[in-house]
């Protein structure tokens, strides 16, 4: 083979081989393309539209006192008999002390017998104060900003917390008048509904009252992204997170009311929000 032939020849084979090399990284690019390009779906939490109470509170505190109470003041040598008071219960007429004059002491209603201390000197030593609650139903007075005054009325619902964290259920009876000018506050009562008897007179209280209540569809305030006076969320349809803009109102327990936007039932991405955008396929993580 002469020299020319072989120079023709090699050039054929480098020409070969660069080919070769081309089209081997251009499938093998196509292949890594393929295989790393393709995300799995992001997983989600999604939530369900539904329908929540939102409403406003006054917090304030106050002291729990018996609706119904009476003071009855005795001479010890007046008692005839056994004398039991602390922590007995009496119905209406009875017998709460016989005295040897017959004037007995009795029962004005239902309820729980105490004693007071009094101080020696006060009515003498040998005198007692009987003390008899109605414990069914407790008051507790509030005072409230005379700001509130307006909103204030007769049968409001109110959610009563006891120092051990006991919630009660009670509700406004009845409100002032007037405004107090040394405070500037009103004073409303609460009734309280105490059939267990685990609230004591004297006992402090925290008091909400609860007003302005409306109902609305809800999401998680985590659900919800603003931009501005824009707000918007991600609501799940056919496995595609699609980003829809929302009216917002009110904020209550970590919920947010919506006012337009969106329907009861749909799905809405309460989790992972930062790991999708619109029309992203997504994997719901929860049922």
């Amino acid at each position: 083979m002469t020299t020319k032939n072989k120079i023709k020849v090699i050039v054929i084979f480098l020409f070969i081989i660069i080919i070769s090399i081309i089209i081997a990284r251009h499938f093998v690019g196509l292949h890594f393309k393929k295989k790393f390009s393709v995300r799995p779906a992001p997983g989600v939490i999604v939530q369900l539209v539904e329908s929540s109470i939102f409403n406003k509170t006054i917090e304030t505190f106050g002291t729990a006192l018996a609706k119904n109470s009476k003071t009855y003041r005795i001479k010890k040598d007046q008692i005839v008999g056994n004398f039991n008071i602390d922590g007995r219960f009496v119905k209406k007429g009875e017998i709460i002390a016989a005295l040897k004059d017959a004037k007995n002491i009795i029962a004005d209603f239902d309820g729980k017998l105490g004693k007071r201390e009094i101080a020696q000197g006060v009515l003498g030593t040998d005198s007692l104060i009987i003390t008899l609650d109605d414990l069914k139903k407790m008051v507790i007075d509030i005072k409230v900003p005379e700001n509130y005054a307006s909103i204030l009325k007769k049968g409001l619902r109110v959610e009563i917390l006891s120092s051990s964290g006991k919630k009660y259920n009670g509700k406004t009876e009845s409100i002032s008048s007037r405004i107090d000018p040394s405070t500037r506050s009103i004073l409303a009562r609460v009734i309280v509904n105490n059939q267990k008897y685990e609230i004591i007179p004297g006992q402090l209280m925290t008091v909400k009252v609860i007003y302005d209540e409306t109902r609305h569809l809800s999401v998680p305030e985590s659900a919800v992204i603003i931009q501005g006076k824009t707000a918007f969320i991600y609501v799940v349809k056919n496995d595609l997170a699609v980003k829809t803009d929302i009216v917002i109102g009110k904020r209550n327990f970590g919920k947010v009311s919506v006012l337009s936007g969106i329907s009861k039932g749909d799905r809405v991405i309460s989790e992972g929000i930062s790991k999708v955008r619109n029309n992203l396929k997504v994997k719901i993580l929860n049922n």
